[in-house]
């Protein structure tokens, strides 16, 4: 096995571009490959838009929300037996790491089914200075790489799934394509980053009144709503509707209108 240390950025970009289908832009129905610069730009925007590059930002609890965000994707975190309606992702993400042939920090490797440790937000700022916490923020730093390979990984693996939720499976594939294929990187950027962001839209527990705000449900409302501009602001001015209505569905007591802002400025990105 080889210790996280020796896997910074050297493999960086090399293994994500492993994970993108490497065919060519013009089949339609594959993922576009991207070069060396491309896949650099996609994953340093990742980082950007969930830690502005900043170290500390790797081991964040948001106000208003009973778990940690780890990582450059924000990866949720529970405790042992938590149920909550947001997918899990950071074990899914050390599961990637021990295929990867990356020894995991000893202190996170020793953990009961890989559960968090902390009861609450109070105990894991208490905890954010520890040694263990800067070697985390260390480790999630130095393997930036592998974590934008788990997230690439994860939009090629959403396409089954986003098709068997949806009425219109052809028509839903076909919007994903042609998103994916637009100006790129950026349209594989878009996809990517709203995945990791705000995940497929597929899971039932991932709804407020009945309504979802994944990826699914943005490539729904691109036919949905009037088509205005390139492709990518259509995909963009869809995320902001999928938010909106989510703001609108959302239990008051989370007050998630104080996201409105920052969530329609992630979604600027996504156009050249």
């Amino acid at each position: 096995m080889c210790h996280y240390a020796c896997r910074r950025t050297a493999g960086l970009l090399a293994s994500l571009m492993l994970l993108i289908l490497s065919v060519s832009a013009a089949g339609s129905d594959r993922l576009p490959a991207l070069d060396a610069s491309q896949a650099s730009w996609v994953a340093d925007r990742i980082f950007q838009n969930e830690c502005n590059r900043q170290l500390s930002c790797l081991t964040s609890w948001n106000v208003g929300e009973d778990f940690p965000s780890l990582g450059i994707g924000h990866f949720i975190w529970y405790r042992q037996g938590q149920q909550e309606r947001f997918v899990e992702s950071f074990p899914d993400l050390l599961g990637y790491y021990v295929a990867r042939g990356v020894d995991l920090p000893d202190w996170i490797a020793g953990l009961p089914e890989w559960a968090s440790p902390w009861p609450d937000r109070e105990t894991f700022l208490a905890d954010v200075d520890s040694d263990r916490m800067q070697g985390l923020r260390e480790f999630l730093s130095d393997t930036r790489g592998i974590q934008a390979d788990f997230i690439v990984q994860r939009l090629e693996r959403s396409l089954p799934d986003l098709m068997a939720a949806s009425a219109q499976p052809d028509t839903v594939a076909a919007t994903f394509y042609r998103v994916a294929h637009s100006e790129v990187p950026h349209g594989m950027y878009a996809l990517i980053d709203y995945v990791n962001f705000k995940g497929e839209g597929t899971a039932l527990s991932e709804r407020y009144n009945d309504q979802g705000w994944g990826l699914l449900q943005v490539l729904e409302a691109m036919q949905a709503l009037p088509p205005t501009g390139t492709v990518l602001q259509q995909f963009a001015a869809a995320a902001r509707h999928v938010l909106a209505q989510r703001i609108e569905n959302a239990p008051a007591a989370r007050g998630e209108e104080r996201w409105r802002q920052g969530w329609n400025n992630r979604t600027l990105t996504y156009v050249p």
